[in-house]
């Protein structure tokens, strides 16, 4: 079943030919969504817990914004822009003393509010040092750190996501963190859009995925689809994680996909089952301030089967055949992208009435960027520094009288 949003048909009805409102700009031609620039009011994963080490830094980044990551002796983790207010060398090469960060350089010191602390060598009735450099919201969950790189006064009321089977005793989750140089875009359209099994044949066989129908709405597209066997050599890592491996299910698998701006889910569902056999959880950041490249985050939570141990003897199995389709994926969207990048603009024809209403989404809740994405206004209309990066004021922000 589709819904439509009001004032529009349904998608089916739509003239061959003709886009979506959103995908339309005021003179009637096709906004790129290419050049769309993802909504920084949201929180967004930016590191692996386990890879940002107590009293050590790590060097992140979120669509061209640097962030120097860094956890305090308290183990709790912090975010600032990564870069002294002094002599602008990035805060990640610096040294963490308990709960604050010394610039590797001259040796000033930032709170994690971004605020300095210390200038070691300050005499008395010099020019007054900046307050120190931007601070960003960290919260961290399902061994992710999330930061919010938008409006920090919406930070407390932006959704978070609710993944209940992370860490219950039911289900096991494999961690995904990989650089995929494309638009985020491409990922979305890649998950959401299962007729491109074809791509994933040497992986998991023939398989016929039959579209059960799909829902949208301003802000989501939900797809449903029937994953029937068709025949064809399957990886075995692909049987253990279907219905028909650890479980033992004759069933075929179906599969719901949904894209809410800005995240990304999967549900595997053996047909007549009540509960998924699998979950994902993706977000796909950018990395670049043109947003060509992207940062893709997973968490897939695997439910336990019913014989202790099968699916630890599983693991390297369902290991080995996600990465594989991953690659397989990965080399289509960044071909994707490449194309893009040289015929200057988005040809493609797309047909598909669900991939027509993500990009609909997509552009809607998307923010613009400058002209290639440097130069112009940043994300929010934020004005753009000497480096061409978005600067948004935060309360720590630097050139401002007094020293915290």
């Amino acid at each position: 079943m589709t819904e439509a949003r009001p004032g529009e048909r349904y998608p089916f009805d739509r003239p061959a030919g003709v886009a979506p409102r959103s995908e339309r700009d005021g003179d009637g031609g096709v906004v790129d969504l290419r050049r769309v620039g993802i909504d920084p009011d949201y929180w967004y994963p930016v590191a692996v817990s386990r890879k940002v080490r107590k009293e050590r830094t790590f060097a992140a980044v979120f669509a061209g914004e640097r962030i120097a990551l860094y956890r305090g002796g308290s183990g709790r983790v912090y975010a600032l822009e990564d870069r002294c207010a002094h002599r602008q060398v990035p805060l990640s090469l610096g040294v963490v003393e308990g709960e604050a960060l010394r610039c590797c350089y001259h040796a000033w010191a930032y709170r994690g509010n971004g605020r300095i602390s210390q200038i070691p060598y300050l005499p008395k009735g010099c020019e007054r040092p900046p307050r120190g450099v931007r601070s960003y919201p960290v919260r961290e969950a399902f061994g992710l750190v999330f930061v919010f790189p938008g409006d920090p006064e919406k930070a407390e009321e932006a959704p978070f996501p609710v993944l209940p089977q992370y860490g219950a005793a039911t289900h096991r989750t494999m961690t995904f963190s990989r650089t995929v140089r494309c638009h985020y875009s491409f990922m979305h359209e890649n998950l959401l859009d299962m007729n491109h099994q074809f791509l994933h044949r040497g992986v998991l066989g023939r398989i016929q995925p039959e579209l059960l129908g799909y829902e949208c709405g301003p802000r989501f597209v939900e797809a449903r689809y029937l994953f029937v066997p068709a025949g064809g050599r399957k990886d075995r890592g692909a049987g253990l994680l279907s219905a028909e491996g650890l479980r033992g299910r004759d069933r075929p698998d179906v599969v719901t996909i949904r894209t809410e701006y800005p995240y990304q889910t999967l549900q595997d569902v053996p047909d007549g089952a009540g509960l998924p056999a699998f979950s994902l959880w993706a977000a796909y950041v950018p990395e670049d301030a043109e947003q060509r490249t992207c940062h893709a985050f997973g968490l897939l939570m695997i439910e336990k089967p019913p014989v202790p141990g099968a699916l630890h003897v599983a693991w390297p199995l369902i290991r080995r055949f996600t990465e594989r389709v991953f690659a397989q994926d990965r080399m289509a969207v960044e071909a994707e992208q490449q194309a893009w990048d040289e015929q200057g603009g988005d040809r493609n024809h797309e047909v598909f009435p669900l991939i027509l209403d993500v990009r609909d989404v997509l552009r809607g809740n998307g923010v613009p960027l400058g002209p290639e994405g440097i130069g112009g206004a940043g994300p929010q209309g934020a004005p753009v520094g000497v480096d061409g990066l978005a600067r948004r004021p935060g309360p720590a922000a630097d050139g401002v009288a007094g020293q915290g």
